[in-house]
Order: C-alpha cells, then structure tokens, then sequence
C-alpha cells in the first residue's frame, strides 16, 4: 500500500463561544422519596412471597397430608358436607387454599385451621395437637369441622 505523509500539522477546528444561559437551571430533586417507595415495595414483595412460601409449606407438610386422608375417610363429615372432600381454594391464592395457624413439631405444637368443601356443603376444619414432652407421640385436643349450616362433627 501506498503510505502517505504530512509535512504540516493539522489545521485547528473552528473555536466557538459558549452559549449564555437564558435561565438557570431547575434545582435537583431529591431522591429520598424515590429510594423510599422502592424500599417500601421491596418489603412488601417479600412479606408477600414469605406468606405465600409459608402456606405452600403448610400445605405441603405430613400433616396436612394426614389430616386430609383422615377427613375424607370420615363417614361423619362424608354424611354433612358430601363426597369429594377437599380444601377450598382462595382467588388470591391462584386456587391454594389458605391455611392459618402453624405446625411446630420440634417445639410440639400443631394448630391448623381451613376450609375445606364437598359435593353438598362446606364448612371449617379445626385441627390442635400437642406434645408434652420430646420423644413423647402427639395429644389431639382438637379434631374437628364446623359446617356452614352450624353442624359441628367431631372427627
């Protein structure tokens, strides 16, 4: 290739003045709002997401597991709130159902209650068990669904 050389240096750009400004410039903002308002929905995002990890937990534990396989073997509620026993889902739950209360088998309390539904009816189911002492098997003191019609059967 063919190299080219310059024997000058190169002629400077055109130097232009500043602009004047015509006004001054707005104040800045702060920030303290904004990085408040994130704050606050990054808090309340995770308060969400710890309720909802905390039902599916619930949900998904042994005795929930036990507990429905007691009540639909139960010919009691079976005769109150029908076949196909099952808990009731919520909307805000994306079909879940809600579970309140709170399993704590190391500290040995167990206290649930949910609604749960069948064919004809439906109604809340009331579980407490508790252990006395470690090593020691689970005491229920409380078994039990309140239909909606007022009905209560002792499970």
């Amino acid at each position: 290739p063919e190299v080219e050389t310059f024997d000058k240096t190169a002629r400077p750009g055109l130097y232009y003045a500043r602009p004047q400004r015509e006004r001054d410039l707005p104040p800045l903002q702060s920030k303290w709002p904004a990085i408040l308002v994130m704050g606050a929905l990054g808090v309340s995002a995770w308060a969400v997401f710890m309720v909802f990890v905390t039902n599916q937990e619930k949900l998904s534990s042994s005795v929930m597991q036990q507990i429905m396989n007691t009540i639909r073997e139960s010919p009691e509620l079976r005769a109150v709130i029908g076949e196909a026993i099952r808990p009731e889902p919520v909307w805000w739950l994306n079909g879940d159902p809600w579970i309140s209360g709170a399993i704590h088998m190391p500290g040995g309390n167990i206290d649930l209650s949910f609604r749960v539904k069948g064919h004809k009816g439906a109604g809340t189911l009331y579980f407490t068990s508790i252990r006395r002492e470690k090593g020691q098997p689970f005491q229920i003191l409380r078994f039990k669904v309140i239909a909606d019609d007022g009905t209560e059967v002792n499970i």
